[in-house]
């Protein structure tokens, strides 16, 4: 090889015979110079000439000549690199995986004439049968301890990891190809298996079967977590219950979440536990029960007493109200704390009852300040009643004194001021009051 490559002459002389066309006198001498000396570096063997060199034989001829000419040719005049190499290598290397690639595609028409004549080809494809094979078997008895075998929830999630695991490297396997068994590629990896279709179909029940097991063991133990929620929400709700209402709302939430716990399938392991829960659960109800009975008289009594003290509320409305009608309002409110205080400190209704109680009993005490009231006021007014009808008899005796007169008038105006604000003969005792202030006013002038 020359030391100046085809390429690098051509575009050497390109240039060489554009910059002599610019010297119409010189130009044509120059440019036969110029190619002689090129020619000479072509014929030439050994290194590729320099830059340096390339340079000289033009520079004193052609001193415009173009750089980037120069350097085009200098680069088109370089050996081929390592690079270059690894190119080439990787293309022909490329070219041979491709061929593989397409020979190993799982396609028969393909693969049979190639496993009939060259066998070793499909060396990729027994790899990959014998890996799939291996992960797909140790896979399904994986699966197969975790599902049939599982002690928790845990082992359900993970069994389905392995079942899908398992499934991937069944479908890998080539059904097609399950009859044929690599007779030089077992000779030396030592296969411990045979694509028979019985064992593949064998493998794909047991993953189909452990599949929907899955699915009915996680719906039980969904089933199961929601039965429990319940169950606890039933218990806080009866024990927070602050009426009776309440509370029997929340029994039968809780016999309906046992009810519940029957439900889930026996053969299921969220069953299994179920089934332990569930005795737990109607030892708890049934103890509630014995409660429930107190609490149910306790809230007997606490209505009953609510009933009281509605009546008595009713007939407190629009006062006043005479004597016999506060005694009979004071009656009822007693009836009410009567109830209230049958109720047992152990009894959950307990501490309602006691906000009931301290109520009523200032109900009940101020009924009974508005009875007193009442009394004492009708009976003030009877005696000023009584006092004027004395006052007026006196008045008709000659031999009866002034200053005895207004003694009497002053006693039925002491009478008529102790009559109550609120009470039925307070209206009545005004107008005797400011009669009796007027006639004492006209008798002390």
């Amino acid at each position: 090889m020359g030391r100046l490559s085809d390429r690098a002459f051509d575009i050497l002389r390109a240039e060489v015979d554009k910059c002599a066309a610019e010297d119409a006198i010189a130009g044509t001498v120059y440019r036969g110079m110029v190619i002689k000396r090129l020619e000479k570096l072509r014929s030439q063997n050994g290194t590729f000439a320099s830059t340096e060199e390339i340079r000289d034989t033009f520079k004193d001829e052609f001193p415009k000549f173009s750089e980037q000419a120069l350097k085009a040719a200098v680069e088109a005049n370089q050996p081929p690199g390592l690079f270059n190499k690894i190119i080439l290598a990787g293309g022909l290397l490329g070219g041979a995986a491709g061929i593989i690639w397409l020979i190993n595609l799982p396609f028969p028409m393909i693969r049979w004439p190639v496993a009939n004549t060259m066998p070793i080809l499909l060396l990729p494809s027994f790899i990959s049968m014998d890996y799939d094979y291996r992960q797909a078997i140790a896979l399904v008895e994986q699966s197969d301890q975790l599902v049939n075998k599982a002690t928790a929830a845990a082992d359900f999630d993970l069994g389905e990891s392995k079942v899908k695991q398992a499934q991937k490297h069944l479908d890998a396997l080539p059904v097609w190809f399950l009859g044929y068994y690599p007779q030089t590629y077992c000779s030396f990896s030592g296969c411990t298996w045979r694509f028979t279709v019985d064992e593949f179909q064998a493998a794909r029940k047991n993953i189909g079967r452990m599949d929907a097991q899955i699915f009915q063991q996680k719906n039980a133990f969904i089933e199961l977590n929601r039965v429990e929620e319940s169950l606890k929400a039933a218990k806080q709700q009866y024990q927070q219950g602050k009426t009776a209402a309440d509370r029997q709302k929340a029994t039968a939430n809780w016999q309906s979440a046992i009810d519940l716990l029957n439900q889930i399938p026996a053969e299921t392991l969220a069953g299994k536990t179920a089934k332990q829960k569930l005795q737990a659960a109607e030892r708890d109800f049934q103890a509630m029960g014995g409660i429930a009975t107190g609490s149910v008289r306790a809230d007997n009594l606490i209505e009953a007493a609510k009933e009281f003290a509605l009546s008595a509320a009713v007939a407190s409305q629009k006062p006043p109200h005479p004597a016999a009608q506060w005694e009979q309002i004071a009656g009822l409110w007693t009836e009410g704390i009567n109830r209230l205080k049958m109720v047992p400190l152990d009894n959950p209704g307990y501490l309602d009852a006691q906000t009931k109680l301290a109520e009523y009993q200032k109900n009940l005490g101020i009924s009974q300040i508005r009875l007193q009231a009442e009394k004492d006021s009708e009976k003030a007014f009877i005696e000023a009643k009584s006092l004027f009808a004395s006052l007026q008899n006196n008045l008709n005796s000659p031999s009866q004194k002034a200053s005895n007169s207004l003694g009497q008038l002053q006693q039925i105006i002491n009478q008529l001021e102790s009559v109550k604000p609120g009470t039925t003969v307070y209206p009545e005792s005004q107008k005797w009051l400011q009669s009796a202030r007027k006639k004492q006013q006209e008798w002390q002038k």
